[in-house]
């Protein structure tokens, strides 16, 4: 008895994993089939692009300003130590451009716009809603989920972006304050340094982790049950998912893109 239990548990969470997860690929599937061609409201996709993208620039902004500033206080010891601060230019950016900056924006923009629109999507699904635009003879997809993921997967490449920027012109003034580094040094160091393909690696993950939380907030937020308590839960599992999603592609695309 004491056996089979943990085996019931874990047998359990793998079902329910892998039920998810074969959810939310139908849903990016059927996703594809109306984005080729496209099929989706201009207008909705207009609103979320305000709300997704423009609303969240602030803390966007102030995130990826604390992101440089932690940056280079935590590089401080090492390079000081190794008499390597002409090199603080490469390693800041190779590190906000390639994982830093992505990464920790995505989390962010999952905890703020992916828990809304799961929040949306949900009250919508519990109370009737989407039930009432299939009565209508309007496609659920076409119009909530369709221009949602394009909104998201524009909006985090474009403030993933704006992020590097303000984060490397923060660790650029920190490492001018801190190490006597001075601009010239800071940024002919990391242009000289950095490539093309790590810009490029950038906006990629940015636009992969954009598609995930757009993809597992969508599919929690339209399978949700039990009323308000049940929003609750997709609240909770859409965010938890989306942050497991986001560390397993980006070890996954590192590994693949270099």
């Amino acid at each position: 008895m004491s056996l089979t239990r943990p085996i019931r548990r874990v047998g359990s969470v793998f079902i329910d994993a892998s039920y998810e997860i074969g959810g939310a690929a139908r849903l990016l599937v059927r996703i594809f089939r109306r984005l080729v061609p496209p099929d989706l409201d201009i207008p909705e996709l207009r609103r979320c692009l305000l709300r997704m993208g423009y609303r969240s620039l602030s803390i966007m902004i102030a995130t990826a300003f604390v992101v440089g500033i932690i940056l280079v206080i935590q590089a401080f010891v090492f390079v000081d130590r190794y008499g390597l601060r002409s090199q603080l230019g490469w390693g800041a950016g190779f590190t906000t451009i390639r994982e830093l900056g992505p990464v920790l924006l995505a989390l962010m923009f999952s905890g703020r716009v992916g828990a809304y629109t799961a929040a949306e999507l949900g009250t919508m699904e519990v109370t009737e809603q989407v039930d009432g635009l299939r009565c209508l003879a309007i496609d659920p997809i076409s119009y909530l989920v369709v221009p949602r993921f394009v909104a998201m997967v524009i909006s985090l490449v474009a403030l993933t972006i704006i992020g590097n920027t303000v984060a490397l012109l923060s660790a650029s003034v920190m490492g001018d304050i801190m190490m006597d580094v001075d601009q010239h040094t800071f940024w002919s160091n990391l242009f000289a340094m950095l490539t093309p393909w790590d810009y490029a690696t950038s906006i990629i993950k940015a636009a992969l982790f954009g598609a995930i939380i757009a993809v597992t907030s969508c599919h929690y937020g339209l399978t949700t049950t039990g009323g308000a308590p049940g929003v609750g839960r997709s609240v909770n599992n859409a965010v938890v998912s989306s942050a497991v999603a986001i560390f397993v592609v980006d070890y996954l695309s590192t590994f693949v893109m270099g």
